[in-house]
């Protein structure tokens, strides 16, 4: 708060150990937590709710209103988690009045260049790599990781521990734990690499192994693998979570890959 070279609205809610540098502006009706850095040239604008130890870097804006032509200027938030990072030239839209809010969870990395469009949901620990654009609506999982220049439709939903290929087109949902490459986007495989180093056990891993074999590599039809898995496969957090995903699947799942 001792940059004078910055414009802080009156009515905003700085704590007293935020480090504010050179040419940020910071709107009216914005909150930003303890131990947090703001980058030069930031603009965070109203409705922006930013956590404790979180690092802003030059050129992002954040909260600005959504670039959607049914947007009326209704209040909405866009949210930022605890120790999360937003790196260069970042935007993060406001929600709409569908929802309310754009909330980014804890302990996040988006990356240069990234787009977050309104009324989207980025869980903890998720990484969205350099030049991603998440359309409106889009759900993202727990530690997923989106790779480079990906665009990611509208309504879609990445599911927790899945890894996207860089420069991928997301048309269908990815469920959890999954790999996804290729171009229509498909399932390449499970996440192990990714799941080993979040502490899962070879054997819960080899239970993911099975049941994506079941959905992806048994020419079964959605239906049929799915009741497969719950005849078959003991009930467990990550087989019930796997289910509830593809059954609560709005646009449908991603593919198998044919190159197998």
């Amino acid at each position: 708060m001792n940059q004078p070279l910055a414009y802080v609205h009156p009515g905003a809610k700085i704590a007293k150990n935020v480090v504010i540098e050179p040419f940020t502006t910071i709107h009216n009706n914005v909150e930003i937590g303890e131990g947090t850095w703001i980058g030069s040239n930031v603009t965070i604008m109203e409705g922006a709710r930013i956590g404790k130890n979180c690092n802003i870097f030059p050129g992002a804006v954040i909260s600005a209103v959504p670039q959607d032509l049914k947007f009326g200027g209704e209040d909405s938030l866009a949210i930022i988690g605890d120790n999360s990072t937003v790196r260069e030239c970042v935007t993060i839209n406001r929600g709409t009045v569908a929802s309310g809010v754009t909330r980014i969870g804890k302990n996040c990395l988006i990356m240069a260049a990234a787009h977050v469009a309104h009324d989207c949901i980025v869980g903890d620990n998720a990484i969205i790599v350099n030049g991603v654009l998440l359309g409106g609506h889009v759900t993202i999982g727990n530690y997923a990781i989106i790779g480079g220049l990906s665009a990611v439709h509208q309504f879609i939903s990445v599911g927790d521990h899945a890894m996207i290929s860089g420069g991928s087109l997301l048309r269908k949902d990815v469920p959890p734990f999954t790999k996804a490459a290729k171009e229509p986007l498909s399932y390449v495989g499970i996440n192990s690499v990714g799941l080993r180093r979040r502490g899962f056990t070879t054997e819960k891993i080899r239970e993911i192994q099975d049941i994506y074999r079941i959905l992806y590599q048994k020419n079964y039809n959605t239906t049929q693998a799915l009741s497969i898995i719950e005849a078959e496969m003991e009930a467990t957090p990550e087989r019930d979570e796997i289910i509830l995903f593809i059954r609560n699947s709005s646009r449908g799942v991603m593919k198998g890959y044919t190159g197998f």
